[in-house]
């Protein structure tokens, strides 16, 4: 291919004029991320989501997380009400995750946290219900925590995540 043809190929992709991932012909696959999700309120599904569908989604989120976590794991977030992930990059600094909230940045005393205030915000980018998004956060601080460490916004205060229901 000439470099004339990807110039060409890149300009109609830039355009829009080229969708390099066309939709699946299979209309039940969903690709969430494709689109935007600024118009919806927080902890919203969007519309058209009835109780019914929030209600089977949590219950498939909740099957998510434990299948996730495993057994033991389930079984003390449930009963503590958060998980501690000690850091693989900073000895003495661990990290709070707790279901549909900040994640929280504890440090041993001596350790300086690389952070300035004790909360990271990271936000799916689609609506997800909250375990579901926990048993995501849970696999990306214990598997990939510079990404945690690249994408995390501080924040001084906690609070309920955003695009969680």
């Amino acid at each position: 291919m000439t470099h004339f043809n990807q110039f060409i190929i890149w300009w109609r992709r830039l355009l829009g004029l080229d969708d390099p991932y066309p939709e699946p012909a299979d209309p039940a696959i969903e690709r969430p991320w494709r689109k935007r999700w600024d118009f919806l309120p927080k902890r919203s599904a969007g519309p058209g989501f009835t109780r019914s569908d929030y209600a089977a989604a949590r219950e498939r989120a909740r099957e998510v997380a434990r299948a996730t976590l495993g057994d033991d794991l389930w079984e003390t977030l449930q009963y503590q009400g958060y998980l501690d992930l000690p850091s693989r990059i900073t000895p003495g600094l661990t990290y709070r995750l707790r279901v549909g909230r900040r994640i929280e940045v504890l440090c041993e005393p001596g350790v300086r946290s690389p952070w300035r205030f004790d909360y990271l915000c990271i936000n799916p980018t689609y609506p997800l219900p909250e375990e579901e998004f926990f048993a995501q956060l849970y696999l990306y601080v214990r598997d990939r925590e510079d990404i945690i460490r690249r994408v995390a916004a501080p924040q001084p205060w906690d609070q309920m995540l955003g695009r969680t229901f």
